[in-house]
């Protein structure tokens, strides 16, 4: 790894950022660019693995929350106060990052699943620049060796199948929890001051759950749609979605950053499938007839039953591993109904120690001076909430109603570039100096342990650790 990879000027990874595929060990078959390499794969080391870790999820500290707190102000829509290296909506830390090389595939943790203590040492590691110690004490194994989708289409595209998954590279999996900020999204606003509405297209477009909650009832709920209040289920999911994904699409930048930084190459691709990657790694399974899946009415549902075009569909539900639950969605079965999974996001925010009621919260000079005015959210609201949640689950049998819990959408490869491969076909400056620094060095390394001298540790050889 670079001694000076620490100080590597942000501009200069601005500029010299670029997907690169071609690794060490790694066969372009067919084509005008047709290159078999001539060296054996080389895995990243540990340091570099958790380098990238840190780049895409590294905890920094806490988050700074300069918001109002105000009854009306919009503040207490906050669920988290920790930072990471990443922007959150909320605070909530939505997305986890799954790392997979040849010898294992690990969950890294996120910090509302991390004990106060272990939290605050990850932090001092990432501070102090010991990445590998912030990524040991924040993995956790989920299985032996590489999990992947296989590589047909459409689990896979045709343009990544040559170079995806090839040994020696580590996989970086960011994976989208869209329950958290979905329940409190609708909290803040189905609030008395937001005062949303919302109607279910799907079901002629009736009131989501919500009818005794509107205005013209005698509710709170603003349920005139001259006055602009008033959304569908598919706009409030669409939002919660589009929100989350850009938190992973922060993840992923970062991981192209760093790999300059480090000399190395990397590229986004393609990992867009409802359960390919969820079953590859061993997540928790449903499944719901085609029709159901995709809401469609009585008379098609028939008609897919009739003519055998109704298979069942499987979906995420959430991540165990030898008992301990690694990744639940704020939704059944992790919860008996909807209404405990409101009161769960409630308690995060507001229960005894909740982020508004820690003793020592966020990073204010007195956090409890700020946190003891935080309201929580009046029992109104509260309602408005339970019975639109319990609305979707009731009639789409999930939660969101148009797709699962969880969702991925693109993986980072990273690699040790084989400059060779650039020569034959590209310009010189398709590689920057540190890329072509890397490659000799590895080539070194290879030749040493080719003459029986060892070479550096290797992040497949680790055993990674559990909190």
């Amino acid at each position: 790894m670079p001694p000076d990879f620490l100080q590597f000027p942000l501009l200069a990874a601005l500029r010299e950022r670029r997907s690169r595929r071609f690794a060490l060990g790694m066969n372009m078959p067919a084509g005008p660019l047709e290159y078999r390499s001539r060296h054996q794969p080389v895995p990243l080391t540990e340091e570099e693995e958790a380098a990238l870790v840190f780049a895409a999820c590294g905890v920094t500290g806490p988050a700074l929350a300069d918001l109002c707190f105000a009854p009306d102000g919009g503040g207490s829509i906050m669920a988290g106060l920790a930072g990471r290296t990443i922007a959150s909506g909320d605070g909530l830390q939505t997305v986890a990052l799954v790392v997979i090389n040849d010898g294992a595939t690990c969950l890294v943790r996120r910090p509302r699943e991390l004990a106060p203590k272990t939290l605050q040492a990850v932090i001092d590691h990432g501070r102090a620049g010991d990445f590998a110690a912030f990524y040991r004490q924040s993995r956790v194994k989920i299985k032996e060796g590489r999990a992947a989708p296989p590589l047909e289409p459409l689990l896979n595209i045709n343009a990544n199948r040559w170079s995806v998954y090839a040994p020696g590279t580590t996989y970086f999996l960011p994976v989208n929890d869209l329950t958290f900020m979905y329940v409190n999204g609708v909290l803040e606003i189905l609030n008395e001051h937001t005062r949303a509405f919302i109607l279910d297209e799907r079901n002629h477009f009736l009131p989501a759950g919500l009818g005794r909650f509107a205005r013209s009832r005698g509710g709170h709920l603003d349920d005139d749609p001259r006055n602009g209040r008033v959304a569908t289920i598919r706009q409030i999911e669409q939002f919660v979605t589009e929100f989350v994904t850009l938190e992973q699409g922060m993840m992923l930048q970062n991981l192209g950053l760093m790999t300059e930084a480090l000399g190395l190459g990397g590229f986004p691709n393609f990992a867009n499938h409802e359960f390919g990657w969820f079953q590859a790694l061993g997540f928790r399974m449903g499944e719901m007839p085609a029709s159901r899946y995709l809401a469609a009415g009585w008379l098609p549902s028939l008609a897919m039953n009739l003519s055998g075009r109704n298979p069942a569909i499987p979906y995420p539900i959430g991540l165990e591993r030898d008992g301990e639950t690694l990744l639940k969605p704020f939704c059944p079965p992790y919860f008996k109904s909807m209404a405990d999974a409101v009161r769960a996001i409630i308690d995060i925010k507001f229960g005894g120690s909740g982020v508004f009621r820690a003793a020592q919260a966020g990073a204010w000079l007195n956090g409890s001076d700020v946190t003891n005015r935080v309201a929580p959210p009046s029992d109104a609201t509260i309602a408005a909430a339970t019975a639109y949640c319990e609305y979707i689950w009731n009639r789409y049998g999930r939660f969101p109603a148009a797709m699962a819990p969880y969702r991925t959408g693109l993986g980072f490869q990273a690699g040790h570039v084989d400059a060779e491969f650039y020569d034959k076909f590209y310009r010189p400056e398709a590689l920057s100096a540190r890329q072509r620094k890397d490659f000799r060095e590895r080539i070194h390394a290879i030749a040493k342990a080719t003459s029986g001298s060892s070479v550096v540790k290797t992040a497949s050889n680790v055993q990674p650790s559990s909190e």
